[in-house]
């Protein structure tokens, strides 16, 4: 076989490994199959909240929930600080990873889906580590700020309101240590931030934070094609 033929099989091969595998839904599948350490509170709670208006598309996926859990492991977080409950799924997979002593903050505009939530926090006997705060997220952050002073939390997972992105991540950035993380959920917002046409307020409010997220000095960043696109934003030291 020619040398060069050898070399444009052996180049398309490395560009092919390059970048991102398209995931079928076949190969999504094997995926969870080697990867997705399910039980059956995780289970009973994903179905209840798929079974809501819309809530299939709002909760995190379980494999992100996993990835939440495992970062929370990793960062040797005692506290976590989550924008947006929803139904509690993300809320149950944060919790379960913080030792006895963790506690986890989240909040959501309404008592109505962090209430579903509840009842598997119990059965997976966290319950006592969440303190559920109910309002506006800037009004939760304000009032953490003013309980727990600045670089008060390890972590903080940001899955609420997009048009408020932009603040919800400095009210965390200024909450959360140096060397601390902050995760931010729906960075990819469904493809919506390539298509040009799409100018309605979320879409346009996740351009930004994304461009902004590209010079911000402070943070160490990686965004991952994860579900709806996951940013991960690592607090340097003197990033405040």
């Amino acid at each position: 076989m020619p040398s060069d033929h050898i070399a444009n099989c052996v180049g398309r091969y490395l560009g092919r490994m390059a970048n991102q595998t398209d995931l079928s839904p076949e190969l999504l599948g094997y995926l969870r199959e080697v990867s997705l350490r399910d039980d059956p509170i995780l289970y009973e709670l994903r179905e209840e909240t798929a079974a809501l208006p819309a809530g299939a598309a709002m909760q995190v996926s379980a494999e992100e929930g996993q990835l939440l859990a495992l970062l929370v492991g990793l960062t040797g977080a005692r506290t976590v600080l989550e924008l947006g409950t929803f139904t509690g799924y993300s809320t149950l997979c944060m919790a379960r990873a913080l030792p006895s002593d963790g506690r986890l903050v989240t909040c959501d505009i309404t008592d109505r889906w962090p209430a579903i939530g509840a009842g598997y926090w119990r059965r997976a006997a966290v319950a006592d580590q969440i303190d559920v705060r109910v309002g506006p997220a800037s009004a939760t952050l304000a009032a953490l700020r003013a309980e727990n002073g600045p670089s008060s939390f390890d972590l903080a997972f940001i899955d609420a309101d997009k048009t408020n992105y932009r603040a919800y991540y400095e009210g965390c950035l200024d909450l959360v240590r140096p060397g601390g993380l902050i995760v931010i959920d729906n960075t990819l917002f469904f493809g919506r931030v390539l298509d040009a046409d799409a100018r309605d307020p979320d879409t346009c409010a996740i351009r930004e934070l994304n461009a902004f997220l590209l010079t911000d000095t402070r943070v160490d960043l990686s965004v991952l094609p994860v579900a709806d696109g996951v940013t991960l934003a690592r607090i340097r030291a003197g990033g405040h």
